[in-house]
């Protein structure tokens, strides 16, 4: 009998000590916050010509995901940056536009349902000028051109799927092009449409893992 409780106390230790080592052994899954980003400048306009059109500086403001700052410009031609923007046009750090390993593609659904990338995903790269990996025009990327109204509005529905300059990934989705991080009524006299354009508001996630889930 003494036996018998001796075996099954060294039984219980045993499966306690695999338990443990199993727990421990197990890496910790933490859920991916997403991070809100308002009024990053995209080549705003800086004044009016004597005919009244807009000036600008013909600049593109460079954005590092990874770590969620600007990048200055004079460090355009390194992997410090993931992201770009000037006016509606957006490139990102590979092909043509750098020398990462970035490539994107939009993905058309609802950004907090997307959570993991689809195997059958295809990531483009820049190819300038004929085709970005965001695809630039009204209907066709991120966003619509109200003509009459003049105002651009983000699409519904619409995510970019990004690769980072080092090969991580992060979804974005762009929620404003005005500064104050909402689209302007289209009763906005047309001084603020151009002063007010070209800040780019969004949310995203970035997986430091390298892996496709969010």
């Amino acid at each position: 009998m003494k036996k018998t409780v001796q075996s099954i106390a060294l039984l219980v230790i045993i499966l306690t000590s695999i338990i443990a080592c199993t727990k421990s052994d197990s890496p910790t899954v933490l859920p991916i916050t997403a991070i809100t980003v308002r009024d990053i400048p995209a080549d705003t306009v800086v004044g009016l010509s004597a005919q009244g059109a807009p000036i600008t500086k013909g600049v593109y403001t460079f954005y590092s995901l990874e770590k969620n700052v600007i990048v200055p410009n004079t460090d355009s031609a390194s992997t410090k940056w993931d992201i770009a923007f000037m006016a509606t046009r957006i490139i990102i750090n590979g092909g043509s536009s750098g020398t990462g390993q970035g490539g994107a593609f939009v993905y058309t659904g609802l950004f907090d349902d997307l959570k993991t990338i689809p195997t059958d995903s295809v990531f483009k790269t820049d190819n300038a000028p004929t085709s970005y990996a965001i695809t630039a025009g009204s209907g066709k990327g991120w966003y619509t051109y109200d003509g009459l109204n003049n105002l651009i509005t983000p699409l519904a529905g619409r995510v970019l799927v990004i690769r980072t300059a080092s090969g991580k990934y992060v979804k974005m989705e762009i929620t404003s092009y005005y500064k104050g991080g909402a689209t302007l009524p289209a009763s906005a006299s047309d001084m603020e449409k151009l002063t007010k354009q070209r800040y780019y508001s969004f949310r995203f996630a970035y997986q430091p893992n390298g892996t496709k889930t969010f």
